[in-house]
């Protein structure tokens, strides 16, 4: 794949016609993105990554925890997550749609 593009508002009509919080739209060995979605109130259920991780909030406001880093997040935060270290987001309080890029590709 030389090249890819795509448009959010497709990516979030795939995403919320899958019923599931997290829906992966690109995928190369080097790395994969995707986007998740957790309405206020959720409980985020993720477990430690092997991968290195990237997310972009897109829009909402939340918590995020990761070791020992806890910060208040919102649109326009930028979050890297290290393979292997426990994190996720609570105390959400709007919406909170975010994108997420794994390297390499999540497994």
């Amino acid at each position: 794949m030389k090249t890819f593009f795509s448009d959010l508002a497709e990516i979030e009509a795939q995403r919320s016609e899958s019923g599931r919080p997290y829906r992966e739209f690109f995928r190369v060995a080097a790395m994969s993105a995707g986007l998740y979605v957790l309405p206020a109130g959720a409980t985020d259920h993720q477990k430690p990554h092997r991968e290195d991780e990237i997310y972009y909030v897109i829009r909402g406001r939340a918590r995020h925890k990761a070791g020992t880093e806890d910060k208040e997040v919102s649109a326009g935060s930028v979050i890297f997550v290290a393979a292997h270290v426990g994190h996720r987001f609570y105390d959400i309080t709007e919406e909170l749609a975010v994108l997420v890029f794994f390297a390499p590709a999540e497994t």
